[in-house]
Formats: structure tokens, sequence, C-alpha cells
């Protein structure tokens, strides 16, 4: 087959950028495709040719595989690469790519077929010897027949997504009772995301571990095994945080799931960079899953961990070249965990944030890597997934990877978003993770802090820095008299005073210039003296703060009133208030506001309604996710303000209900 040298990524983010790096390394000229929202995305900026694909959403835009083939036409690609979700397990996306005459950079059509549809994947895995759990189709989908398939895979059960993965159109159900309703909301959202509504019934195994293996084919026969991954750290089924090789995995095991994952790709004579799925019970039993026909999210810590460039054996396999590597050749070279870096708020169980990304930087060292598809400046927006990075740690043992992992997030600068970062940090420093008890159920065992609170010191030496800096700014700017040094006051007994909110909590801040450049300060309860070390006005970025002769380095970052400040522990994030008081807007009392921005996809009741607690109001759909609005207290509908298809912003109010509370 001719080499390729015009490749397109159908995709959009970090993984097309990800594969961009590969294909420039190899000589490649890159093509973006890209929809309104991601005009300016980093991944555009970096390709060497960009077609727009016009519309706004998925389905309009990533999905159309007319509109990724002509822009391939367009740009004179000869060649396209489909990264992960959106049609990179579309069989159909794939045949339309090679009837174009363009070369599929990944397994042959027929692959993607036989395991797009999970149920006739199991049945395949079932033939070839390979362990799988208890499931049933729903080819009738009225309420009975949902039922009786339920009662036949028994409780607890898993409703999922036949043509798709990622944790979307998964539902777990524990009770018969709310059978139906899951299987309704799953199908809707696996439509919304994949575009194909079937969805089917398993056992769910509780407390078991998520293990996959990376396999590699070529179209000369040849299959090996990349060994496992363990991927359990996972909220909503999706995952988190992944590893490299899994704690629970030893030689015997690894040799047994290895084995039985070439098995699989075999059966179907895989020929390209794929993930066979495992569920992995405290037994050392395991259970066919899903055969994920494409690159992964994780394949990262595979990398770390074997040396290899998946992508580039991805690209040299679909030129026709056998592959680069053997299966006595790989072996694990220490240990490589990565966490995915949402824009989301773990505090509101993992809802989906959006906004503009005010400052965004990376901090580098040996062992680390980190695959972004955001810089500051971008926006993260309602359409599409919320993930901005994966941030990789690589190490000789595993307990260095973890710390490693938690102090580059630490690091890491992602200020005007709402992000899981701290999260993160305290899964990996959680004594049970550091000790390998990783069950996909951990964040529901151990409930590790959703949050990360500075301490006195670190709020104190934020809040200075950020005071100091601020007077520094406007002396650097001020018209005249820039010489007098920040601080200075005629009357030596008069302060000056910055007023700040953290976490809505006031706190004023004191400061005067001492004769020795030092400055006395009241912060709070505190009393002290602060020196500002080092910090440039002209370039806000990096500065130092010495309170009380302790020296914080800390990053600053301001946007309006807003100023975030990162040090080695924390942020803080200081809003300075105005100083004369700003009307609040209006509150409506049992108002329902939307908690981002997103579609009506339901109204579930209309004005005189009676609701009582917990019951569903309203279905928003946002970022490819189905959220569903509850009622707090019981009470009476009043409003109703919205109707199904209507876009609505965050903080709108939907709904108001009546709870007798208000006179």
């Amino acid at each position: 087959m001719p080499r390729i040298s015009r490749l397109l990524v159908a995709n959009r983010g970090e993984i097309a950028r990800r594969v961009f790096r590969t294909a420039r390394e190899m000589g490649i000229t890159t093509v973006a495709v890209y929809a309104d929202p991601d005009r300016d995305a980093p991944f555009v900026r970096e390709a060497h040719l960009g077609v727009a694909l016009g519309g706004s959403s998925a389905t309009e835009t990533y999905l159309s595989i007319d509109k990724v083939i002509d822009a391939a036409r367009r740009a004179g690609a000869d060649a396209v690469h489909p990264g992960y979700g959106f049609l990179s397990e579309n069989a159909a996306f794939a045949r339309a790519v090679i009837a174009a005459g363009l070369t599929w950079v990944g397994p042959h059509p027929e692959a993607i077929e036989a395991m797009g549809d999970k149920l006739a994947a199991k049945r395949l895995m079932d033939i070839a010897g390979v362990p799988t759990l208890p499931s049933e189709e729903l080819s009738d989908g009225s309420p009975e027949a949902i039922a009786a398939a339920g009662a036949k895979v028994g409780y607890p059960l898993l409703v999922k997504a036949a043509g798709g993965g990622g944790g979307r159109g998964m539902r777990v159900v524990r009770v018969a009772d709310d059978l139906v309703a899951a299987v309704a909301s799953a199908r809707r959202e696996a439509g919304s995301a994949f575009g194909n509504d079937t969805v089917f019934l398993e056992r769910y195994l509780e407390g078991a571990r998520h293990v996959e293996v990376q396999v590699m084919g070529d179209r000369h026969g040849n299959i090996v095994h990349c060994f496992e991954r363990e991927c359990s750290i996972q909220r909503r089924h999706q995952k988190i945080i992944e590893e490299a090789p899994s704690p629970a995995v030893d030689a015997e095991l690894r040799e047994r799931m290895g084995a039985a994952a070439v098995s699989a790709a075999r059966t179907i004579h895989y020929d390209n960079a794929g993930t066979v799925e495992f569920l992995l019970d405290n037994r050392g039993d395991f259970f066919f899953l899903e055969v994920n026909t494409r690159l992964q999210v994780e394949h990262p810590v595979t990398e770390a961990i074997t040396g290899l460039d998946i992508v580039r054996e991805q690209i040299r396999v679909a030129e026709g070249d056998a592959l680069s590597i053997s299966q006595h050749a790989l072996e694990i070279r220490g240990c490589a965990i990565e966490a995915r870096v949402y824009a989301e708020s773990p505090a509101n169980d993992f809802l989906p944030a959006t906004g503009p990304v005010v400052a965004w930087g990376e901090p580098a060292f040996h062992g680390l890597r980190i695959d972004s598809g955001v810089a500051t400046g971008s926006q993260v927006s309602i359409h599409f997934d919320p993930m901005l990075a994966k941030v990789i740690a690589h190490a000789p043992t595993r307990a260095e990877a973890a710390w490693k992992l938690a102090g580059a997030l630490e690091q890491l600068r992602v200020h005007g978003l709402t992000t899981n970062r701290d999260f993160l940090v305290n899964v990996l420093r959680h004594e049970a993770f550091l000790a390998g008890d990783t069950t996909t159920d951990f964040i529901e065992r151990f409930d590790p802090a959703r949050t990360r609170t500075a301490s006195a010191e670190e709020t104190r030496a934020a809040a200075l820095g950020a005071a100091l800096a601020a007077q520094s700014v406007r002396r650097a700017e001020a018209p005249f008299l820039r010489t007098i040094p920040s601080g200075w006051r005629n009357n030596r007994s008069t302060m000056e005073t910055v007023h700040y909110s953290i976490d809505g909590s006031p706190l004023a801040v004191r400061y005067a210039l001492r004769r020795d450049g030092a400055f006395d300060y009241e912060c709070g309860e505190a009393r002290g003296t602060v020196r500002l070390a080092s910090f440039e006005p002209g370039r806000p970025g990096n500065m130092a703060v010495e309170v009380d002769g302790v020296r914080h380095q800390l990053t600053i970052t301001t946007s309006g009133d807003q100023v975030w400040m990162q040090g080695a522990g924390a942020e803080v994030l200081l809003r300075e208030l105005p100083r004369f008081p700003v009307p609040e807007p209006e509150q409506v009392a049992g108002g329902y506001a939307a908690p981002m921005p997103g579609k009506v996809l339901q109204v579930a009741v209309a004005p005189g309604d009676a609701v009582s607690a917990g019951q569903v109001l309203i279905l928003l759909e946002a970022m490819k996710m189905e959220h569903r609005i509850t009622c707090h207290d019981a009470g009476t509908v009043t409003e109703v303000r919205v109707v199904p298809g209507q876009q609505v912003e965050r903080d709108e109010v939907m709904l108001v209900v009546d709870t007798g509370e208000s006179a």
C-alpha cells in the first residue's frame, strides 16, 4: 500500500492533537476538521490544514459521515484516523473512507461491525471460550418485555448502549421498579451520543475491577497484547484514573488475560490497535465486557510502560507494514498512572461545567506527560465532552507514580472553570488507592473529599500576595508619582484596605509600608509583617510573598474582580469586593434553575401538579449526558417556563414550585 502523506483526524480536542503529534514526527501533513465552537481551538491551530464542517452539535459535524468524507476530499487527504468516540467505531464510516479511496487508520470494517454490536460480540466470545456475564437483548421495547428480560438477567443489572461506550447510555438498576425508566433514559442518551439508541441488559458485578488488555494486530496475521490497564476509578461509569500495570494482576493472571484477549482479537482477525475489556472479581475470575475497536483514551499509560508509540503502530499497520514488535520482546517497565482532568463539579455530583479557560499552565518534569485539548482562552461549550486534559506520570514504582501525578496536578494551572483536579489529588493520595484497593465502587466506598480547602496560612499568603500585587500593578500604571513605594501613606496611622470574598466569606486585608520596605499587615485576626519578595507588574504570573519570615511561591491570575492564587498545596480564588454594594439578582422562591447551559429534553410536570421530594421535574441534556432536575420539597407547580427542545442558560429559572413556605 502507498505511504500516507496527508492524514485527516476525524475528531477534536486532545486526541486530535495527540495523533497530529505522531503524524508530524513521521513527516505526514495533518488535517483538522472542526465544528463552529472549535474554530479557534488548539487542535485546529496546530494542524497544517483545517476544514470547517459547519454546525455546532456533534450530529451536525463530527458524526456526519458525508461532511467528514467531503472535508478529506477538499483538503486532499489520503488517510483518515478516527481517534476515539464519535465515528471511531462506526463500520459504515470505515467503509465510506475506504470507498472514497482513502486509507482507514483502524481495524477492518468487519471487525468493527462484529464488536460494535455488544450482544453479538458476547456471542462470539462465548464461541471463542472467553467468559462472559449473563445478558439479554431488548428487541421488544414494551414494559412487559423489559421487565421479563430484567428478571432473567437478575439484579443488580446494567443497562448498556449496544453501539458505544465511555459511560454514555449506561444505568445501574438495583430494583425492578426502576428498570423501564432507566432503559428509556439510556436509549435517549445513547441515541444522542452515538446515533444508535439500542441498549441491552447485563448482570452488574458489584465490587469488581475494570481491567482491560491492549492488543495490536496487523494484516499479516500477527497479534500481540501489550499487557493490562486497570480503569476502576470511575464516576457515572466513566473512567477518571487509569494505570498500568494493574495492582491486582500477577504474572499468572496476566498471562491468562493476555491469552484471552489475543484469542478474542484472533476470532475477528483483528488488524490494528484495540482493547479487550474485562471485569475482574476478587477471586481472580474475569469476564468479557467488550472490545473497543479503536484507540483508547488511556493508551498513554501503556505507551509509558512499554516504550511504544501506539499511534505510530496504527499508521504503519494501515500502510501495510507488519507490527514492529513481538510478544517476547515486550516487557513492563515501571508503573504509569493517568488522570483525566474534566470541567465538572465533584461537589455537585460531578455535574459538567462550561465557560472560558482564563489561564492554562502545564508543569514539566521528567516522567510527566500531559495530553491537553485546551489552552488559555479556550472555551468549554455545552456541545462536547468536558475533558480538558490527561495527565500521565511514569515512575519505577506505583507509589512514586501516584505521588508524582498528585504533585503534577497540584501544579497544573487551570483557572476560570470548576474542575475535578483537587478531587483527583485526593483520590491519588487516599490510603486505599495507595494500597491498591481499587474497585469500580471505589468512590462510593471511600467517598474521597470532593474539594481541597486551603489552610489558614495558605489563605493568608494568597490574600496578602493578591493585595500587594494589585497595589504594585496600580502603582506601575499610575500616570504620576510612580516612584512612591506601594502602600506609602502620609498619615502613618492609616492602613490601605482591600476587601475580598473567599467562598462567600468576607476577608479584609490591611497593610501599611514600613521604613525597611516591608509592610505591617492585618488579615482577618492575624497580624504581622509581609514583604513582596518578587513580582513584575508588567509580567503577571509567578510571584513570591514573604509572610512572617516564610516565603511562599505563588502564581497569580486575574480576570475582572477575580484573582486566582495558586501555591504548593492549594488554589485560592478571591473576589475583590466593590467599595459600594451591588444589587443582588432577584431570587425566585421555589425556583428550579438550570445547573448548566443545555437543552430541555422533557418537562414531566405542568402548572397545578402536586409534586413530591425526589420526583423528576425536568430532563436536561448537556455535553451528551442526561441530567435529572428533581424536586427538593413537596409542593405544587405554579409556573413552567420552558418547553422540550428549548435551550436554556445556566441559572435560568425553568419552573417554580410553591411549597407553602413563602407566605
